[in-house]
């Protein structure tokens, strides 16, 4: 899709090339489908066993593609072809109505708005998920790029055998696979080594980004004092707990000013900012340019992206 990631096309290609280099027999076919040649995917047979959507955290609004290309997705899940979905590819098999009921990766900064648009859908903020369901199409999904070489690794090793992914890996340089739920243990022993009060609270924090609780209520609902919530944070993460939560709240709105398609006023909203005016000047002392600013460049990078290689799912037929 137009905006989807370069890195994830190329780690496709290279990873099924080095997996049919070690296969004794027939392998992986990668063939890349522009969406400009989606017509011919539509009139096609569907030869492909798998087909995987590299697309941003966003739906193109307004594009035909979302007419033309849902039909086509329901066609490959009746034929039961393995799905797989890197970055937003999740987003567009949920507007086709298939993933109702299934598993699927999500991002910490959309995790609410895709539980409210699509409530049918089980919601996994790890690094990857694998959907083996009985009676629907396998679905593997992966939040990030550089993920994706754990996901498509646990699907070979269950395809071909623990030997095959372990030289694959040798061969690319990956000394270590990652769990799927590895970020989020990741994320729980970083959180383990505070003290638990100071823990809490920045879990207390990252809950109420919308609606930001002031210092004195933060302490009181961790059993501090404002002065002893004040020291730990000094002492641990060497700031202040307004400084801290005012950090906290601006990184979320960076996140949603490149990859969601809200207003700057809807993210200042959701970062816990009661005005325009107000969040441009955080924004800007924070990061060195307004918001608008920040939107108008994620804006232009994404069809420099598509301009590359056509944007599009890429497909992947069995070379038997």
């Amino acid at each position: 899709m137009p905006g989807g990631s370069l890195l994830a096309a190329q780690l496709l290609h290279e990873l099924f090339a080095q997996a049919n280099a070690l296969l004794d027999e027939a392998g992986y076919a990668p063939q890349l489908l522009p969406m400009e040649r989606l017509g011919e995917a539509e009139s096609s047979p569907l030869p492909w066993d798998q087909i995987w959507l590299v697309a941003p955290w966003r739906l193109i609004a307004g594009s035909e593609a979302l007419d033309r290309l849902g039909p086509w997705l329901q066609r490959a899940a009746a034929k039961r072809s393995l799905f797989g979905a890197v970055e937003g590819g999740v987003l567009w098999l949920a507007q086709a109505g298939l993933l109702k009921a299934r598993r699927a990766t999500s991002i910490d900064w959309l995790a609410q708005p895709l539980l409210q648009q699509h409530p049918d859908t089980i919601w996994h903020p790890g690094l990857w998920e694998m959907d083996l369901s009985p009676g629907e199409p396998p679905l593997l999904s992966c939040g990030r790029p550089l993920a994706l070489p754990d996901l498509l690794l646990a699907y070979l090793a269950r395809e071909h055998g623990e030997p095959l992914v372990r030289q694959v890996a040798m061969r690319l340089g990956l000394s270590a696979l990652r769990a799927r739920d590895e970020r989020l243990m990741g994320e729980a022993a970083a959180t383990s080594r505070l003290p638990p009060k100071l823990a809490e609270a920045l879990a207390l924090m990252q809950a109420n980004l919308a609606e930001p609780l002031p210092t004195d209520d933060v302490a009181r609902l961790v059993g501090l004092s404002r002065r002893q919530l004040e020291r730990l944070f000094k002492q641990h993460l060497d700031s202040l707990p307004s400084r801290h939560y005012l950090e906290l709240r601006l990184q979320r709105s960076r996140e949603l000013l490149r990859g969601s398609g809200q207003s700057v006023l809807q993210v200042a909203l959701a970062c816990g900012f009661s005005s325009g005016a107000h969040f441009s000047n955080a924004y800007k002392a924070a990061f060195g340019r307004t918001p608008r600013e920040e939107r108008s460049s994620a804006s232009r990078d994404l069809p420099r992206a598509g301009v590359d290689v056509p944007g599009a799912p890429l497909l992947l037929r069995n070379a038997s």
